[in-house]
């Protein structure tokens, strides 16, 4: 490995420190996401046994000691839940304007990285065929295709190196902003439903 990066170039680092980006990136927001992603009806059916039971401050309680958006969504409702049905979804509403940034967040970084990595592999493919016809010009007549032999080297690792992080890059990416729909879908769902639990409880109007 280290001898592919030193035939590589000077491309080849800013191909390598766009992997390294992207890579502490990708382990960032797949951590955040597992954080974020909770058995949505098992909680709020707990909630709402505790609301059932006019018990507000363990509700309150319960959404504290759990992560994720769904939980600080649904203390949301629980906090407005004497301000009306109307405004408990409007209060639901904008708390969720909140959440949705967080959970996309980094992600189109994320993408450039994958759309810019092909490209830094072409500008090092193109910087490794210029240092061939250079020593093509300096040898003239003499020149000898052993000389040739590290712009060569540079251009294809350049290229396969910038396609390679790209690959797994918009791999990774798909994969995120698949586990982001799927939090953001459970978001949706709890809304909706905590919405009739503090309403059904006699505690909206």
């Amino acid at each position: 490995m280290p001898i592919f990066i030193q035939a590589g170039g000077p491309i080849i680092w800013l191909i390598l420190i766009a992997a390294a980006i992207a890579i502490a990136i990708v382990i960032e927001r797949v951590l955040h996401c597992h954080r974020a992603q909770i058995n949505s009806i098992e909680f709020l059916n707990g909630v709402r046994n505790v609301l059932k039971r006019d018990n507000v401050v363990e509700a309150i309680s319960i959404c504290d000691a759990t992560p994720g958006p769904v939980a600080r969504l649904v203390k949301t409702a629980i906090l407005n839940r004497d301000k009306g049905r109307e405004r408990v979804r409007e209060a639901v509403e904008e708390a969720g304007l909140t959440e949705v940034p967080l959970l996309e967040d980094r992600l189109n970084l994320l993408a450039t990285i994958g759309q810019i990595a092909p490209l830094l592999g072409l500008l090092g493919t193109i910087v490794g065929f210029i240092r061939i016809f250079i020593q093509l010009q300096s040898d003239g007549l003499y020149a000898h295709v052993g000389t040739f032999s590290k712009g060569v080297w540079e251009a294809l690792i350049c290229a396969a190196a910038g396609i390679a992080v790209a690959i797994v890059v918009h791999a990774a990416y798909n994969y995120l902003v698949n586990r982001v729909n799927k939090i953001i879908l459970d978001m949706e769902r709890a809304a909706g439903e905590i919405v009739n639990i503090v309403t059904e409880n006699g505690n909206g109007k």
